[in-house]
């Protein structure tokens, strides 16, 4: 499958927050329980700011998944840790679109000087915590019953991959 992956722009707004919706309304893997405006990209654009954000198109220009580091702790002695954040339409799931995204976050962390990235996983997403065992992270830690959406009681797992 043929792809690329550019920075997101304003004109990924909507796919993105279609994207983000999705997985917000049929799973575990976004952390609210009701879907979001499309004012919730600045949120995104906000919370990645002066860190590396993805757009996954296709060659009609369709977006196929999104994605972007952002701050882990706003202290200085944290500025080489990162906090990864990516959401792949479903259909695409499988082909490849979230290892080339994790690379190129990789890649583009390292210019910034990030030496660790960091993924928040639900324990009820066992497919992203095999996607990140499977791409060199390693679980780091988990907190007990910290998360409730939709009745169901979660725990947070904690992963790391140094670069």
């Amino acid at each position: 499958m043929e792809f690329t992956i550019s920075p997101i722009s304003e004109e990924d707004r909507k796919p993105i927050i279609d994207i983000f919706n999705y997985y917000i309304s049929s799973s575990y893997a976004a952390y609210l329980e009701a879907e979001v405006p499309y004012e919730t990209f600045d949120v995104f654009l906000q919370m990645s700011r002066g860190y590396p954000t993805a757009t996954v198109k296709d060659g009609n220009g369709d977006v196929l998944g999104f994605g972007f580091l952002r701050v882990h702790n706003p202290m200085p002695v944290f500025s080489e840790t990162a906090e990864v954040t990516y959401f792949i339409s479903e259909e695409y799931t499988g082909k490849g679109i979230g290892k080339s995204l994790l690379e190129y976050f990789e890649e583009e962390g390292k210019k910034k000087g990030i030496k660790n990235i960091l993924a928040s996983i639900s324990s009820l997403n066992p497919g992203s915590i095999n996607f990140h065992r499977k791409n060199g992270f390693t679980e780091c830690g988990c907190f007990k019953s910290v998360g409730k959406k939709n009745d169901r009681v979660f725990d947070t797992v904690w992963m790391q991959k140094m670069l």
